[in-house]
């Protein structure tokens, strides 16, 4: 796969046009020196390519569905993003400025990106656990177990044991969310674990309990405290919780930032950790984590109230939504409630309408897929089937919304219908609750608690938005149409390189000096005038020999990747070096079958 991510990154302007590059569930996220001269139309035929998201004039994103991470190392592994330039502080700055596509409000910008970057790298491990959380809900339904859910339920030992394996990522979501939000914040994330931990000790608790301890009454609880140094600690229990961490990476930030300023260099190994955990543990303890809890419970009581007071009106506006929610980042809040009112009620109620939404997306993406088997659309059969495969088996919508809906504007009237058919169906049916966080998948149904009107609700989205797309189609007259030509197009001709004499010789001339054939690994031709060369070791190439053969000029542009300026004439010396390479190989072939 190293072909796809060699042309993914001369797609984007080459390593050098890179300043960073990371990844999303499903997506790639380039930050350029230069996006505007990127032709997404041959970006999104690289296979494995599921569709482009340029976002102004130095942000492009590239998506990729379920195997982004493989291509994010093989990019990575590439030897000319080992050797690339490393970008200038101007270039830091400018993509630190750089505005994502949410317009000229940066704050709210960084805002968002900080809620998505501070759980997209636990998403793998909150879809195992919510696979799990299925199969119990699966056996706890058909009568295999009691109610798995019920923490009064005394399980047998396996079946405990199994039970324990989701609740190890829940329990312990807040210090992995502490780790990524003070990374994504700029300060040790090691620390911002630390700090959460704290009060997350098996010893916090018990502190409650002891013959001092007293209760204090907020918000109509009655919460466990005890006085430190004459000081109020509110005792809560931090399994599962978001906000807190999230609010304490937000001051550990500017903390640390602080902190390294006034600090001499040389005792920032030593001073910055401990004055910051000196400063925002207690800090955390005594205020940030009681605040996070109840602005969790306090948004979390919010949504509960319009859903008491009209669930059909709730279960009809979170389909309607999130399918605009989605592409803006404002769902990552959303998700963030969830988490808070399983942590605080056991169960939660937005995740029965949110998957109305999900399966309408998916509709939408099965109604595409049919018509471009239908139309012989390779390309847009390919999007389509790895984009459905993510949203049916994961519960992953990305891929369905950047890879076809965003760039079809007529799917979305179409996968709206569906929402709203679901979300009546789960509004007039009562609505639908959870006693866990999961992704809205086909595998994820028997978790929920209403198992037949979800499923009555979910398929009536599905269908409902697949039906539109076939019937009605997802693209105006012209994309019709343009798609058609396309198809009709006939195979160009294959491209025959007349190689001369004076060309052939400088070839050959020029493979010599770079170490002969037995130094080379591949040679390709870039942008028509240079003549790229993979060798095996950079100390056998002669530039004095490659100028004395009529060379203009010869760059290392990564570890063993050389850059031969030919001129006009380029892929006539690439042929010449390939017939040569061949011919050696051959011969090296011939001389293994002749015995000795």
């Amino acid at each position: 796969m190293t072909e796809r991510a060699t042309q993914i990154v001369d797609a984007v302007g080459g390593a050098d046009n890179i300043v960073n590059l990371s990844h999303c569930a499903t997506r790639l996220r380039f930050t350029l020196k230069d996006a505007t001269g990127i032709d997404s139309a041959q970006v999104e035929k690289i296979k494995g390519v599921m569709g482009t998201v340029p976002q102004g004039t130095d942000r492009y994103q590239i998506i990729m569905g379920g195997g982004v991470q493989s291509a994010y190392e093989e990019i990575n592994a590439l030897p000319v993003m080992a050797g690339r330039k490393a970008p200038s502080a101007d270039d830091v700055k400018a993509a630190a400025r750089a505005g994502g596509p949410r317009g000229k409000y940066a704050w709210l910008d960084n805002f968002f990106e900080f809620l998505s970057d501070s759980f997209r790298p636990i998403l793998g491990a909150l879809l195992g656990a919510s696979l799990i959380i299925t199969f119990m809900a699966l056996m706890s339904s058909i009568g295999v177990i009691d109610n798995w859910a019920d923490p009064r339920t005394t399980l047998p030992p396996g079946w405990a044991f199994i039970n324990l394996m989701w609740q190890s990522v829940f329990t312990f979501l807040p210090l992995m969310v502490a780790y990524n939000a003070s990374k994504k914040i700029g300060a040790d994330p090691w620390v911002g674990f630390a700090i959460m931990a704290l009060v997350m000790l098996p010893g916090f608790s018990p502190l409650g309990e002891r013959p001092e301890a007293y209760t204090t009454q907020l918000f109509g609880s009655a919460i466990p405290t005890i006085d430190i140094f004459g000081v109020p600690l509110l005792i809560r229990d931090y399994g599962s919780q978001v906000f807190p961490p999230l609010l304490m990476a937000v001051l550990l930030g500017p903390l640390y930032k602080l902190l390294k300023r006034v600090i001499p260099e040389n005792l920032h190994l030593i001073f910055v950790p401990f004055l910051a955990l000196v400063i925002m543990g207690p800090l955390t303890a005594f205020l940030i984590g009681p605040i996070g809890i109840f602005v969790g419970a306090g948004l979390g009581g919010l949504l509960q109230s319009i859903n008491s007071f009209s669930p059909l009106l709730f279960a009809i506006i979170i389909p309607l939504a999130y399918p605009f929610m989605v592409p803006l980042g404002l769902h990552w809040p959303i998700n963030a409630i969830m988490l808070a009112n399983i942590a605080s009620t056991g169960s939660d109620f937005i995740q029965g309408p949110m998957g109305a939404w999900n399966f309408a997306c998916f509709g939408a993406t099965a109604g595409v897929l049919f018509l471009a088997i239908k139309d012989r659309d390779q390309a847009m059969r390919q999007t389509s089937t790895g984009a459905l495969a993510a949203g049916l088996l994961g519960g992953i919508s990305e891929p369905s919304l950047y890879g076809i809906h965003l760039r079809f504007k007529k799917i979305y009237p179409r996968m709206l219908v569906g929402c709203l058919v679901g979300g009546l169906i789960i509004g007039i049916g009562g609505g639908v609750s959870i006693n866990a966080f999961v992704f809205t998948s086909l595998l994820t149904i028997p978790a929920f608690s209403n198992i037949p009107l979800y499923a009555t609700a979910i398929t009536a989205s599905f269908f409902t938005a697949m039906l539109l797309v076939i019937f009605f189609d997802y693209r105006t007259p012209e994309q019709k149409a343009a798609g058609k030509a396309d198809l009709d197009e006939p195979e160009p001709e294959p491209v025959v390189v007349v190689v001369g004499d004076a060309e052939a010789k400088q070839g050959k001339q020029w493979l010599d000096a770079i170490g002969g054939p037995d130094n080379v690994e591949t040679v390709d031709l870039v942008a028509g005038t240079r003549v790229r060369v993979q060798v095996k070791d950079s100390a056998k190439v002669d530039q004095a020999a490659l100028a004395a053969a009529g060379l203009p000029g010869a760059v290392e542009v990564g570890p063993g990747v050389w850059h031969l300026v030919a001129g006009l004439n380029a892929d006539q010396h690439v042929e010449t070096m390939n017939r040569v390479l061949a011919g050696s190989t051959k011969a090296d072939s011939a001389k293994e079958t002749v015995p000795a």
